[in-house]
């Protein structure tokens, strides 16, 4: 390892970054610094490069709480991202690097949560295989929704059957520049009202990144008789659609306009080649561990269960 070396990402190394980012074999756009540090106020930046012999090989997006160090709580996922020429025993090197530097900052804990695999078409599991090899342990597993695209639907009949009917209804499904409307009429309320909870990002923040990546960030919502019923907000890489954030009104509800507006999304991105939707996990704090409704919900849209993982390692 004598090679390899560690050191804390900078506001320098912010091209060098980005570039990087933009030809890692699993990243996305929400690795880019831009994206990272809309929410830089509330995590303590503990991002890390690596580098061979000064050329560097891999980033690792990562915060600070304490002596704790995790691949970044502010992203939906996250990991070590590296080159697409780099070979499994160069990962491990980058961990025994990332472990070293780790012990020399006081660091007891790393707690890594990956990308799923289904956003990755070159394999990433190198991390998570060496990780576990050298004492890491699977600290937590949630379900993750998703429809493979590039199979034959397999929505559910009663959906179908639904979906026609509401057809007919003459709803509006529109792709939106601006995001008050559902934010502000639909997703805040909604929220508030079913779970008294506030959407991760607020309307400022998910503005400010829509104008920042404006061919990654989506927002299609439905109207009915000129008034927004639901919404959908998306986050779209090369290969993957993710559903961000989903919610009607009451009035929606009783059409069953997400039902409408989530088909027609998914209809829409097959035929566009897409080759994942991910319709995100559906985890909930009871008894269970998830939310059965959300779970029978998405299985009827299609969607088939995936894992993602979340891994700890105590350093002391």
């Amino acid at each position: 390892m004598k090679n390899y070396s560690v050191r804390p990402y900078r506001e320098s190394d912010y091209a060098n970054w980005n570039a990087f980012i933009g030809q890692a074999k699993n990243a996305t756009f929400l690795f880019h610094r831009d994206f990272m540090e809309y929410h830089k106020d509330r995590f303590k930046d503990f991002s890390l490069m690596i580098f061979n012999n000064e050329k560097l090989i891999a980033v690792l997006p990562a915060n600070r709480v304490g002596d704790i160090v995790y691949s970044h709580q502010g992203l939906t996922y996250g990991g070590l991202a590296y080159s697409t020429k780099l070979n499994g025993e160069k990962v491990e090197n980058i961990l025994n690097s990332l472990v070293s530097f780790f012990k020399e900052n006081d660091v007891q804990s790393f707690c890594f949560k990956p990308i799923p695999l289904f956003y990755t078409l070159k394999g990433n599991a190198e991390m998570d295989f060496f990780m576990l090899k050298k004492g890491a342990f699977l600290d937590k597993k949630e379900m993750n929704l998703g429809i493979n695209l590039s199979l034959p639907l397999t929505i559910s009949k009663s959906k179908l059957k639904h979906f026609r009917k509401i057809e007919e209804l003459d709803l509006e499904l529109v792709e939106e520049q601006q995001l008050e409307l559902f934010w502000k009429l639909v997703l805040e309320p909604r929220l508030l009202e079913k779970y008294d909870a506030k959407p991760v990002h607020t309307l400022k923040e998910i503005t400010a990144l829509k104008e920042k990546f404006p061919k990654n960030i989506k927002q299609f919502s439905v109207y009915f008789e000129d008034v927004i019923i639901a919404g959908v907000t998306i986050l779209e890489t090369e290969t993957v659609v993710k559903s961000q954030y989903g919610a009607t009104t009451k009035k929606g509800e009783e059409l069953r306009a997400l039902d409408f507006l989530f088909i027609n999304l998914i209809q829409k991105y097959k035929s566009e080649g897409k080759l994942f939707f991910d319709m995100g996990i559906v985890n909930e704090d009871n008894e269970k561990g998830y939310h059965a409704g959300l779970l029978k919900q998405k299985e009827e849209l299609g969607c088939s269960v995936y894992s993602q993982d979340f891994y700890k390692m105590n350093l002391i």
